[in-house]
């Protein structure tokens, strides 16, 4: 399949009535595959696609995500960063997986594939974690280790 540019609709004849055609513009399959990559557990955010442009209403949506759509087909490539902590490997399956369904089931194409790009992993959540354990010792003036041991102490007495 050749590239299409990201404006570009794609007609789609429809068998159930002769004559008759659905029109889809690139964006729309972007975005169906955006919001179906959101679903998934684990995935910290997408990266913009390489050679991406900026424009478009659903720019964050569509971000990490590059389509090619045939005639009765389209293949999608997805650029994801992964929270640390959660197994890659699933995380881009139930990508693929969620991604897919989405497609066929909201526009009947039939999808190809779907390449996952994971570009990274993010340690926000953990960084969160450690940064209000940090917060919540400087108001008490206890880290949690110090109360810790006073609990034991506690205990043993």
């Amino acid at each position: 399949m050749a590239a299409k540019k990201d404006n570009e609709l794609k007609t789609v004849e429809n068998p159930a009535e002769t004559g008759s055609t659905v029109t889809y513009a690139n964006e729309v399959i972007a975005t169906i595959a955006g919001m179906a990559v959101g679903d998934v557990e684990g995935v910290a955010g997408m990266l913009p696609t390489p050679g991406a442009k900026g424009g478009g209403k659903n720019k964050n949506v569509t971000r990490g995500v590059k389509v090619e759509v045939g005639p009765e087909e389209v293949s999608c490539e997805i650029y994801v960063t992964i929270e640390y902590g959660r197994p890659i490997q699933k995380v881009a399956t139930e990508v693929q997986e969620n991604v897919r369904r989405s497609l066929e089931t909201m526009t009947g194409l039939h999808v190809v594939r779907v390449d996952v790009h994971v570009q990274g992993v993010s340690f926000e959540k953990e960084n969160t974690a450690l940064t209000e354990g940090a917060q919540k010792a400087r108001l008490t003036g206890k880290s949690e280790g110090t109360k810790r041991l006073e609990q034991a102490a506690d205990a043993e007495a």
